[in-house]
């Protein structure tokens, strides 16, 4: 049987003995203890011992590494879309260790808490993470997959995941996606036009998982509105900037910089795109100076007459009458 969110959590981040925590009451009597091994039932199948590791500041990045089947984007991973964790992590340091398991090189994998790994490594803190020998890759995906449900991912993640799903054949459309993920047409519509923008594109943003459909709705129209040669562009353009384009917007907080980022990747599409040609509008021609002119547009002629008698009104109105007969 499959373990539920908040238990995997209880048994997990609660430290225990080398003893077998099968109860959430267990796991809370054995953190009293702060033992640094505990055993769990992965997936309700096979039973493992995690140890307790403590990866200093500067190995982070060659020690360990992030489990390449996991959902969440590591690329987006800055100061914004940490926030909700790296205050807490500068003050008081990482409050619930990662899970992880060891490989043939004896690096580790991380499997649950990219985001926590991530945090450590900007606020140059150590990470905690338990590691394990023995998990298959089925395990280990598992283990990712409970540990992204406690953050939502991105609308981007979400679609790379319907689109892994579509590639695969698990469903058919876009009707069996929103039925298999449990979700409305709406959003799984909203994460594929999502997966479909380029990452320089996204990263232009200060927290990628902020962005809402409107948002994304809006890109997609304005990228999808491209050729392919201005898609080239653009993304060049993006690419050449020497910091994300959220770092050099004078705004503060999330929803004004996302707003500001918006308005400038507007701007730049503008920019890529060739200005269509203004038709230049027919100019009069003096044809009698001040008396007469004409403005000669296609198979329209148009004239204008000024210091004209009655009579030499009359006379012309009839001409023209009798010519156009």
């Amino acid at each position: 049987m499959a373990i539920k969110t908040n238990d995997l959590n209880a048994r997990l981040f609660g430290k225990a003995d080398k003893r077998r925590a099968t109860t959430v009451a267990e796991v809370q009597s054995a953190v009293k203890d702060k033992a640094a091994v505990i055993e769990l039932a992965v997936a309700g199948e096979t039973t493992v011992a995690f140890e307790l590791v403590k990866v200093i500041a500067d190995e982070i990045g060659t020690k360990t590494q992030v489990f390449a089947q996991n959902a969440r984007e590591q690329a987006f991973l800055n100061e914004h879309a940490l926030a909700d964790i790296l205050t807490t992590l500068k003050d008081r340091g990482q409050q619930y260790p990662a899970v992880g398991r060891w490989m043939d090189d004896g690096r580790i994998e991380v499997l649950d808490g990219s985001r926590r790994r991530m945090a450590c490594l900007l606020a140059k803190q150590d990470f905690l993470i338990y590691v394990a020998k023995g998990i298959n890759s089925h395990h280990a995906k598992f283990l990712s997959d409970v540990a992204n449900a406690h953050k939502p991912l991105s609308l981007y993640e979400r679609g790379k995941e319907m689109q892994a799903l579509l590639a695969g054949g698990k469903v058919a459309d876009q009707k069996a996606l929103a039925r298999y993920c449990q979700c409305s047409e709406a959003l799984v519509s909203g994460a594929l036009k999502a997966a479909s923008l380029p990452m320089e594109l996204l990263m232009a943003y200060p927290s990628v998982g902020e962005l809402g459909r409107p948002t994304i709705v809006k890109l997609h129209k304005l990228y999808s509105s491209m050729d392919d040669e201005q898609q080239k562009s653009f993304v060049a353009a993006l690419s050449q900037q020497e910091q994300p384009v959220w770092q050099s917007v004078d705004a503060q907080g999330i929803t004004r910089i996302t707003r500001e980022v918006t308005s400038h990747i507007e701007q730049l599409s503008e920019q890529v795109r060739p200005k269509a040609p203004v038709d230049s509008k027919p100019q009069a021609v003096e044809l009698v100076r001040g008396q007469a002119t004409y403005v000669r547009d296609g198979d329209k002629l148009q004239l204008k007459l000024s210091q004209l008698s009655d009579q030499q009104a009359d006379e012309i109105l009839a001409y023209l009458a009798d010519y156009l007969k």
